[in-house]
């Protein structure tokens, strides 16, 4: 890009390059969620007379989200792992931060495993959020 003139700083371009990876998974995991929802519903739903839109927001999306969420959150958990990434393209982030402060001490051992012991935290207070939510969504569920 920068041969054609273009150059975009490292911050954006890691949020569009971001940006666009993911919302590709999440576009895929919200359009089989809405799949997955039996089509005897939207003809249930346009017997009792309900439009397209109020059929979406009333009785699909519902019955969908209880089916997105597992692949929406492994996709935002994979997105907060995929950040370290951004390092090499000179993103200061939580990865850059532990090699700058690693790099005039020698001592990159105990940064990088202190960046993967926040990283996992991270990631494991998501996980428990994302089976939270599930619980609550499946409340009404019944098998």
């Amino acid at each position: 890009m920068p041969s054609l003139g273009i150059v975009i700083d490292p911050f954006p371009s890691a949020v569009i390059a971001f940006s666009l990876n993911v919302g590709g998974y999440a576009a895929e995991a919200i359009r089989g969620a809405i799949l997955a929802v039996p089509r005897g519903q939207w003809e249930a739903a346009s017997t009792i007379g309900m439009g397209y839109t109020l059929t979406l927001r009333r009785v699909v999306l519902p019955q969908a989200l209880r089916v997105a969420v597992p692949p929406l959150s492994n996709t935002f958990i994979s997105l907060v792992k995929d950040t370290s990434l951004a390092s090499s393209i000179m993103v200061t982030e939580l990865l850059r931060r532990a090699q700058e402060i690693a790099a005039p001490s020698y001592a990159f051992l105990a940064l990088y495993s202190l960046a993967a012991l926040i990283y996992w935290l991270i990631c494991s207070v998501l996980s428990i959020l994302q089976q939270a939510l599930e619980r609550r969504l499946s409340r009404y569920v019944t098998l």
